[in-house]
């Protein structure tokens, strides 16, 4: 009762224990069938007069044949003593209050859904006379880059002049060099809308003046004046779908991936709990389901589940160990997947009405936490399984330091081979993925007669104002997608360091390590110039087992000669004009008795972001002996780092960090060598070397370093020191320099497959298939049944695990 926290039966007693808490409030719920005879359409009856917190309705009892009674009552550890709620004659007047605000206070569930859905955002006093400068401007669909940098996230579309700018950097890894802001200062053009937020349903404003999120009932005008009709597009029905007049395909694969139609017989028991859809929620299912089929997660999750829940914090809702343990108990204890009763088949077929449904297990929890503070996960909009699947495996890092790490089992290294096409030099490269993304090359389709003349009949019904044809589906070769990721690609605004100058240059991918299980998305949405997403119409011929060992890396190769370590030169806008930096921020800093230098470049390397954040960069570097010294920008007159400073000798162009990447990094607190460490084991990608800093403690490094130190320069190393090993695989343990892999051959195995229906990432339903026990079985939220024809040729996103070598 100090706390609104609920236990089940099985978890109080361990709470009491570890608390000393000892009063609870038990709840519970009653159902009854009415008498024969009953009014029907009368309201559930109930005890007190209302539902308790979030006690659903159970949609296998929810007609006008069954009643509710609710019950309450005090339960005192360690014995056990009950009373009975209300009770006013026996509680103190303290305690009774107590309880009647429990009972009667808002659900916390409900709570989250209607924050949710609205958004206390107010409407921007610029919107309605905002005036659009006629320039011509038009934004394509794709290829977004700041103007001012190299940034390609977190871009901000000025609805003023049309200007692509980068927002400001934050500490969880997102945002850019604040060149949004700066033209905002220098323009005062106050409205801007963040790229990639737009959806036929709104976008993601902000008001530069107002210094808020904002909403802008103009938005669609707005983004029409420069070529973005993404927001004409066709609106969805009720139940969440598109219409419109097309719609005859999205109908078939309905069909064909749910398995319409077929009499599919439901299974039970352990691994096969389905998960309730909370509305548009069946991206999170899929992707769980998939997850904890997988025996890493299990180990992690449910083999640890009594040590995490005896050293789950005394908010077990905000932990996300606790909260990953009690859904993968759900889904594989087999305690909420229970076949019916033989007296209830027998009760339903005397009365012709079998209606067993599976119940399956409730998310919110975990959702709400996994998604706590994400703008499109933590809303109720249906969303991409692909980036809620990394957005998983970036949380299981966060949350694996200094443990065992399931997401390993995903991770692999990639070797880039990017070659300047006017003086056929080369530099190898590697960065961390998890997850391989293959074209759909429609031009490689087998039916492409097929495809041509429907082309030709639906323009002429268009044309001649007649009805469309049928559709046809392209049917693409797996091999031609394997083929078209290998291709090179061009590399936009490539510097060659050979003629130190902009460039041609190609780039081609490999693998320099595969992975224990390898994911691999199809691309098959895509931007229309019109703005509106487009769903690719295909099916791709996946094969059960797959060989990708003729993809691995080589390496420099004899005959090569590789690109100078050069760094391009530091464009600045304005050499000229001092950096910006917050004054206010500064003096009250310094009023606290901080030098003044120090008071500056505290608010400079945190980004403007407040005398709060500021401090915390003082109290981490007032041991430093240039704390107070002035503050120095590097400039396109400093002369680069030697590279034959470093331990290593000679290392590549990538793996030579940004002295403002560095500096952002060290203002967090973390040690100047740790954070060059992990930018040059991310690629110098911010967010990533954040979480490579969080799962690789400090004390890893001298020892790495020091192995690395006695090895011969090789743009290669890490692969070569992989490959020199008998046993090709890593443990997750081993200390490395660079990120855990797991490497071994390239050959795997087809276990399950995620399908989306509908015509985009916003919309439609998604299902997954696994194969368990040698059958291949359906998850369609909370109904698991065996698959009889699983649909692999209209799959999504795809799982494979990696065959042994014996």
């Amino acid at each position: 009762m100090n706390t609104f926290l609920g236990f089940g039966r099985e978890h109080v007693e361990r709470h009491y224990r570890k608390t000393g808490q000892s009063v609870y409030m038990h709840l519970k719920r009653h159902v009854k069938e009415k008498a024969s005879g009953a009014a029907g359409g009368t309201l559930p009856r109930r005890r007190n007069g209302k539902l308790f917190l979030d006690l659903e309705l159970n949609r296998d009892f929810n007609g006008e044949e069954y009643e509710y009674e609710d019950e309450a009552k005090l339960v005192i550890f360690p014995d056990h003593f009950e009373i009975p709620l209300p009770n006013i004659e026996e509680l103190p007047a303290l305690v009774t209050i107590a309880c009647d605000a429990v009972l009667n206070a808002a659900s916390a569930y409900k709570k989250q859904e209607l924050e949710s859905w609205e958004e206390e955002i107010q409407v921007s006093r610029h919107a309605r006379s905002l005036r659009q400068q006629d320039n011509g401007v038009r934004i394509p669909p794709s290829g977004w880059k700041c103007q001012k940098c190299e940034m390609r996230d977190n871009l901000w579309l000025n609805l003023t002049d049309g200007a692509v700018l980068c927002g400001k950097w934050f500490f969880d890894g997102s945002g850019g060099n604040g060149h949004a802001l700066e033209h905002y200062r220098d323009t005062n053009f106050p409205l801007a809308v963040k790229l990639d937020t737009i959806t036929p349903d709104g976008a993601d404003v902000y008001s530069f003046e107002e210094e808020e999120a904002v909403l802008d009932p103009h938005i669609p005008e707005h983004l029409s004046h420069f070529g973005i009709d993404m927001l004409q597009m066709q609106q969805r029905t009720e139940n969440g779908h598109h219409t419109d007049n097309n719609a005859r395909p999205r109908v078939s694969e309905w069909e064909v991936i749910q398995e319409s139609g077929m009499k599919l017989k439901a299974v039970y028991g352990s691994g096969y709990t389905g998960i309730k859809n909370l509305g548009n929620s069946c991206y999170l299912g899929t992707v769980m389901q998939v997850l904890f089929s997988i025996p890493e997660f299990q180990r992690m999750y449910v083999g640890s589940l009594q040590r995490i829940y005896d050293y789950s914090p005394l908010d077990p809702t905000q932990d996300f160990s606790t909260q990953m343990a009690k859904l993968g108990y759900g889904l594989l204890s087999g305690q909420y997947s229970k076949p019916p009763l033989k007296s209830e088949l027998i009760e339903q077929v005397m009365k012709e009405e079998y209606k067993h449904q599976l119940k399956g297990v409730s998310p919110r929890m975990f959702k709400a936490l996994v998604c706590k503070g994400h703008p499109e996960f933590s809303s109720n909009r249906q969303q991409d399984a692909h980036e809620f699947f990394l957005h998983v495996i970036n949380q299981v890092e966060r949350n694996s330091a200094g443990s065992e790490n399931p997401s390993d089992v995903f991770r692999f290294l990639v070797e880039e081979r990017t070659q300047c096409c006017q003086t056929r030099r080369v530099r190898y490269t590697q960065r961390v993925d998890y997850l391989i993304q293959l074209p759909a090359p429609i031009e490689a389709a087998t039916n492409r007669e097929e495809l041509l003349a429907y082309e030709a009949k639906r323009r002429d019904a268009e044309e001649n104002m007649r009805a469309p044809p049928e559709p046809v589906r392209a049917r693409i070769p797996f091999t031609a997608c394997l083929q078209a990721f290998t291709e090179p690609e061009n590399v936009p605004d490539f510097w060659s360091s050979a003629l130190q100058a902009k460039s041609a240059g190609i780039k081609t991918s490999r693998f320099a390590s595969f992975p224990e299980y390898l994911v691999v998305q199809i691309k098959k949405f895509t931007f229309g110039v019109d703005w509106v997403p487009k769903k690719l119409d295909l099916a791709i011929d996946v094969p059960d087992f797959l060989d990708l060992n003729r993809l691995r890396a080589t390496g420099l190769q004899a005959g090569e000669e590789e690109l100078p370590d050069l760094t391009p030169p530091i464009v600045l806008a304005d050499d000229t004009r001092a950096p910006e930096i917050d004054e206010v921020a500064v003096m009250q800093l310094a009023e606290m008795g901080f030098p003044l230098e120090a008071c500056r470049k505290a608010v400079y390397y945190t980004g403007n972001m407040g005398p709060e954040m500021a401090f915390n960069w003082v109290i981490a570097h007032m041991e430093e002996p240039d704390f107070a010294e002035p503050l120095t920008l590097p400039s396109m007159m400093d002369p680069a780092p030697s590279s034959s400073d470093s331990p290593m000798g000679p290392a590549p162009l990538a793996n030579s960090p940004p002295e403002e990447s560095i500096a952002i990094l060290t203002s967090m607190g973390f040690p100047r060598s740790h954070t060059i460490q992990a930018l040059k084991a991310t690629n110098n990608n911010l967010e990533r070397a954040l979480d490579w800093i969080f799962t690789h403690p400090e004390e890893e490094e001298s020892d790495a370093l020091s192995d690395m130190g006695d090895t011969e320069p090789n743009n290669n190393a890490f692969s070569n020191a992989m490959n020199s090993h008998s046993d090709s695989t890593l443990s997750p343990d081993q200390d490395t320099l660079g990120p855990r892999i797991k490497d071994g051959p390239g050959r795997y195995e087809l276990f399950a497959f995620i399908s989306h229906m509908g015509a985009s990432t916003m919309s439609g339903h998604y299902v997954c298939h696994i194969k368990k026990e040698g059958r291949w079985v359906i998850y369609n939220d909370h109904k698991v049944c065996l698959s009889e024809r699983p649909p692999k040729d209209l799959g999504y996103i795809y799982f494979y695990h990696r065959l042994s070598s014996s």
